[in-house]
This record gives structure tokens, C-alpha cells and sequence, in this order.
């Protein structure tokens, strides 16, 4: 809403910042000058022990010489309890007893009618508050003490009540404070009949009363102690003051918690915020009856960046988990994400910390999965993908959720972490990157990262033998398939398979996977990654590589990008082997490395012979490969090398 001009100036006349400051801290009375309005204390927005947080009285601002907070009495209101603008000025408002302006008549008139029905839900609570102190509650305070673990105090804190098992109990209470009828209804907790009577909604069930952001009951959720009951929780209906679909169960407290560095954590139900809270998991809400709605997301994103989703360890906890992953694909946002939280099979938080303690707790929150994993075991667990159709299958799910992410740059994001797990599932041999190793780059299994070369190394014969032109060809691939982007379905495997030496390279080929299906390929990618398309298209070799220049068409640039691969792929086979090579120096015959070598040598020679070729360029070897020359020296100067160290000569 507007506010008429002077408004906040008037409110900042009125309040005093060293009032409303001394709410949250604690002054150093041997720093501080009262007469001056010159106030010191421990900083409320930062752990520390010193005075270091200055508060200026006269001219209304604060500022925090360790942590660089700084602001007046809006910003403070705002800063330390986690409120909107117009919220923090609602609330210096009411403290300096100065009304909000109201739009029009109608406006007060609905604001008037709130107020009414808020003080009605004031009068329940209240109700239902004293009711679990009698003797007819005895039975509820019981679970309450033994199964569920909650002192007075704790009941105090959350307001838990009890409403009797009668139909007129809480009616004949609100009736004789001179609550209207039509009002009672309006509140929701007195329904009426089809005869016009009115009856309690609530009857044996322990209560819980449901405050908006502000603190104002709106609502009340019950838990019925009868076995048989048809609906274990219930919760109020909605009203012109509750709306299940857009509030938090525990809201503002957990508001406050997280504005102080708490995590805040979206649990099941009412017990588990309970039991989270009195555990010391100050930031925990809960959706009120329902899945989680999209209003409750944006809510919880104003909270915190990154909620953390506590859902029981079952399988309709799963389920609700996945609905949560279905509603937030499309409405990501960079910095506004989730993570999950997987507890133990059959648990809730309520079970876990009273099971195993807080610390149990603490350990499961700290192993939270970002969204994308959940996403891939969803597709993935209990499946089996050993044919190519249930791997096509698998392909078509994940693009399909993928173009429900908005974002650009988000989809790119997720579509390169899909991409990792997909070749660590459909090629085992091949393990995540390690720690160390760039993204494209594999290394077996269960091994390290490798560690530097050694001088001697970097001059051997087989660091010589490593093809330099090997980035050029993966740019002249990239920048063919960019060009005709409907020739990615025939390269699709070749290209998943291809490990890269840029970490561009990299990027560009999932972004390629990620946007294949898109009729605006080159576009999506273009604004995913200009700088990495930019480095690219600068590079002089694409430039002028054939399958870029105006006469080529689609075949005749499937034809290049089919000879680069093939290039790429034998020229890394052969080095390969020639590693292997050096490393069985020891202990293999002469005999097994000359046809390992020579086997190698004749792939790479069949991908790099053109067409111009002369038949004087190659030599017949003893086992009749036809080799190139030049490798074949290679191989026998490795030969040679292998056998002076055993004393002897190779065949040849």
C-alpha cells in the first residue's frame, strides 16, 4: 500500500531508536552516554562478545563497526525479525500508537471486520488453553508429557489446548463474551447445520493454534486422541482470515530464527515444527494440511534462499517430496533453490530427535540433496536401462522435465548435472570427476586425481605422442553441429561419449544435449553461454574449417563431424594403448606388446588415411597389419626401449 506523504517522518518523530534497539540487545552502560543519546552494545545481527554496534539517538540511525549493519528504526524492525516494509512500519505503528492510513472507507470497514474476527480466534485460544487444564484433559496432557515429551512450558510456548468432547462448549463460551453469531461462523471454529443450529467444530481433539506472520490467530488445527476418528488432524476451514494455501503453520517465529542464521526447515506437520523448535531447529514450518501450495514456496523463498524439505521417511513422504520437485521446476530462480532432506525409513523429525537427539538430527539436515538428485533418482531407481530403448526412454523423461524449468541459465545448470549422472549410470567404468580433475575429464573408479607430470615425463616418448590439435578438432565438431543443430540426434551417443579438454568445450556439448530437441538451438545456447560461443566461433581453425563456410550444407557437415570423431576417437585409442604399453613394461612378452601396439597403430591408420594417400606411405608388418610408417617406428622405438631394459632384442 501508499503511504501519505510526512507519514514516516511522523513515525520516526515518535519512536525512539534506542527503544526499540534495547528490545534486542543488551547495553554497555561503561560505553554508553544517555545524555548524549550515545548508545553501545553487542551487534544483535553478528556473534560477538565485544560492544561494537553504535546507536546514535539524536539522529536515529545505527551502525555496526564489526559487521557493517546500518539503518534506522525501520530497518532495524525489519533486519532483526525478519519483516516486510509495510509489516515493520504496522508494527513501529501500533508501538507509537499512530493509526496506518486506510485507502478508503470500504478498507476500514474490512479492516474493522478483521480486527473482530481476530479478537474472536483470541477468545478460542484462550478457551481451548485453560480446557487442557482440566481434569477431562487428563488424557491428552498424558500423550502430550510421555509420547510426545512436552513440559508446561513447552505447552505454554506453543499455546496447546484441548477442546471437550461436547457440541456447545466453546458456542455457550463465545455467546456469553457477546460474540455474535454470524461471527462465531465467520471464525470458522462454529459451524452451523442444515437446521441453522450452531455446534463446535473441534470436540476431543488437542489443539493447535495457527497464527499468521504477524502473530494474529487465524486458525486452529486439531488432533483427535480417538483411534477411530475419520480424519487424524483437522484443520479449520477457510475463512476471510485463514487461507491453508498461503500460510505456514509457525510462521513468524521461524521468520525471526532464520533472519538470526537459523535454516529453515519445512516439515510434515504441526508435532514435527514442535519438536524441531523445542530441539533447537528454531526456523521449522509446516504446510497446513495440504501439499505444498505455490504460494507457500514464494512464501518460504522470502524466508530463506534455500529451504530444506523435511518430509517423513516414507513412501507418502516421498511422494510429497516429488509433488514439491514438480512444483518448483518451472518457478526456479537463480539463488532460489531447495534441498532435501532424507530421513530414516519410517521416521519423522518428531521420532528422530526423540529416538536419537538432536545431533542425529543435525547430521541428516547437514546431508541435504540439492534438487536436480532427487529429480534423477525419481527416473531412475529401481529401473533397469539395458537396451537402448529403455535408455531413450529415460532420455525423453528428463528433457521433458527440463523444459519445465524457465530459466535459461538454471536449465543449462541442471541439464549438465543430469548429463554427469546419465554417463556415470550408462557407462560404470567411469566414475564422477574427482576432486581436482575438470568437468569431462574421467578417471577410473575408485582412483585419485593424477598428480603432476614429472620433468622427465613431460620429454618421453609417450607425452610426444599426445596430438595437440586434439581441442581443434572438438571446436570444428562443436561449431559444425551449432551450425546444423539437426544433425544432434545421429551424434548424440558420439558426443555424450567424447571426452573434452576445454572446460568450454564442455559446456557447449551439454548445452547441445540439453536443447537438441529445441527448434531455437543455436539460440538457447547463445544465451546460456555467449562467452564460451564467443572463444568458439573466435578461433581461426573453425573459422575456416569447410563444414562452416556458406556453400556447406547439412551432409556434407554430418561427413566432417563423422571424420573428426573418428580421428578423435582412434588417436585416443592408440594413445591409450601406448600407456598401457609403458606401464606393462615389466611384465608382458614382446610379442603380446607388438600386437597390442600394432592393433592400435592400424586404427589410427585406417581414420587419418585420406583419400590422396600414396600406398608408398605405409609398410606391412610381420603379422600382416598394414602400418603407418611413422607409427610404426614409434611402436618399435618403444619396442626397443622395453627390451633394452630386459636385456634382449625384439623380433622385427
Amino acid at each position: 500500500m501508499s503511504l501519505p506523504p510526512g507519514f514516516l517522518d511522523e513515525l520516526r518523530s515518535r519512536v525512539s531508536l534506542s527503544a526499540v534497539v534495547g528490545r534486542k540487545v543488551t547495553w554497555d552502560m561503561r560505553k554508553s552516554n544517555m545524555a548524549k543519546g550515545d548508545w553501545w552494545a553487542p551487534c544483535p545481527f553478528h556473534q560477538e562478545k565485544s560492544a561494537s554496534f553504535h546507536v546514535d539517538d539524536r539522529k536515529g540511525f545505527y551502525y555496526c563497526f564489526g559487521c557493517h549493519a546500518k539503518g534506522d528504526a525501520l530497518t532495524f524492525v525489519k533486519e532483526s525479525e525478519n519483516l516486510s516494509f509495510i509489516e515493520a512500519v504496522a508494527v513501529l505503528a501500533a508501538e507509537a500508537g499512530l493509526p496506518m492510513p486506510e485507502r478508503d472507507p470500504r478498507a476500514t470497514e474490512r479492516a474493522d471486520r478483521r480486527g473482530e474476527l481476530v479478537q474472536a480466534m483470541e477468545e478460542v485460544v484462550r478457551f481451548y488453553r485453560l480446557q487442557l487444564k482440566t481434569a477431562a484433559a487428563g488424557a491428552a496432557r498424558d500423550y502430550l508429557a510421555r509420547r510426545r515429551g512436552l513440559s508446561e512450558a513447552a505447552l505454554d510456548r506453543w499455546e496447546i489446548g484441548w477442546a471437550p468432547d461436547s457440541r456447545h462448549a466453546l458456542r455457550d463460551t463465545l455467546a456469553g463474551k457477546g460474540v455474535s453469531a454470524d461471527l462465531m461462523v465467520a471464525t470458522g471454529m462454529i459451524a452451523r447445520g442444515d437446521d441453522g443450529s450452531l455446534y463446535d467444530r473441534f470436540r476431543g481433539r488437542i489443539i493447535f493454534p495457527i497464527r499468521d506472520g504477524r502473530g494474529r490467530a487465524i486458525s486452529l488445527g486439531g488432533r483427535s486422541m480417538d483411534p477411530n476418528a475419520r480424519a487424524k488432524y483437522l484443520n479449520g476451514p477457510e475463512t476471510e482470515l485463514f487461507d491453508k494455501g498461503r500460510n505456514l503453520f509457525n510462521h513468524g517465529p521461524a521468520r525471526e530464527a532464520v533472519g538470526k542464521g537459523a535454516a529453515l526447515i519445512v516439515a510434515e506437520g504441526y508435532m514435527d515444527v514442535i519438536a524441531l523448535s523445542e530441539a533447537g531447529f528454531g526456523g521449522a514450518v509446516a504446510p497446513l494440511g495440504t501439499a505444498v501450495t505455490e504460494d507457500q514456496l514464494r512464501l518460504m523463498w522470502r524466508i530463506a534462499d534455500e529451504p530444506l524439505i523435511a518430509l517423513d521417511g516414507d513412501a507418502a513422504g516421498t511422494r510429497a517430496a516429488l509433488r514439491v520437485v514438480d512444483l518448483a521446476l518451472p518457478v526456479l530462480e537463480a539463488g532460489k533453490g531447495l534441498r532435501f532432506v532424507l530421513l530414516p525409513q519410517g521416521q519423522d523429525p518428531d521420532d528422530l530427535i526423540r529416538s536419537a537427539g538432536p545431533a542425529a538430527m543435525q547430521k541428516v539436515l547437514d546431508g541435504a540433496e540439492p534438487m536436480v538428485r532427487l529429480l534423477w533418482q525419481r527416473e531412475t531407481e529401481g529401473r533397469v536401462f539395458d537396451s537402448p530403448e529403455r535408455r531413450a526412454a529415460l532420455d525423453k523423461t528428463l528433457r521433458a522435465a527440463l523444459k519445465r524449468i524457465a530459466d535459461p541459465s538454471i536449465r543449462a545448470h541442471y541439464g549438465e548435472e543430469i548429463g554427469e549422472l546419465r554417463r556415470a549410470l550408462f557407462f560404470p567404468r567411469r566414475a564422477a570427476p574427482a576432486p581436482g580433475v575438470p568437468r569431462g575429464r574421467w578417471v577410473p573408479r575408485g582412483t585419485q586425481p593424477p598428480a603432476q607430470p614429472l620433468a622427465a615425463t613431460r620429454t618421453s616418448l609417450l607425452a610426444a605422442s599426445i596430438a595437440p590439435e586434439d581441442g581443434l578438432r572438438e571446436a570444428v565438431a562443436l561449431a559444425a553441429l551449432l551450425r546444423f543443430p539437426e544433425l544432434l540426434p545421429r551424434f548424440e551417443t558420439a558426443l555424450e561419449r567424447l571426452e573434452l579438454s576445454t572446460a568450454d568445450h564442455v559446456r557447449l556439448r551439454n548445452l547441445l544435449l540439453t536443447h537438441a530437441q529445441d527448434d531455437d538451438c543455436r539460440a538457447r545456447v547463445a544465451a546460456d553461454s555467449p562467452a564460451a560461443l564467443d572463444r568458439l566461433m573466435d578461433n581461426p581453425h573453425v573459422r575456416i574449417s569447410p563444414a562452416l563456410q556458406p556453400r556447406a550444407d547439412a551432409e556434407f557437415a554430418a561427413a566432417c563431424v563423422e571424420e573428426v570423431l573418428a580421428h578423435l576417437q582412434a588417436d585416443r585409442a592408440h594413445r591409450a594403448e601406448l600407456t598401457e604399453a609403458e606401464e606393462d613394461v615389466a611384465g608382458l612378452a614382446d610379442e603380446g606388446l607388438t600386437w597390442r601396439v600394432s592393433k592400435a597403430a592400424e586404427a589410427r591408420s585406417r581414420a587419418s588415411r585420406g583419400p590422396k594417400e600414396q600406398k608408398g606411405e605405409t609398410v606391412i608388418a610381420p603379422n600382416g597389419v598394414e602400418l603407418n610408417r611413422e607409427e610404426l617406428d614409434r611402436a618399435r622405438k618403444l619396442l626397443d626401449s622395453i627390451n633394452f631394459s630386459k636385456g634382449g632384442r625384439h623380433p622385427t
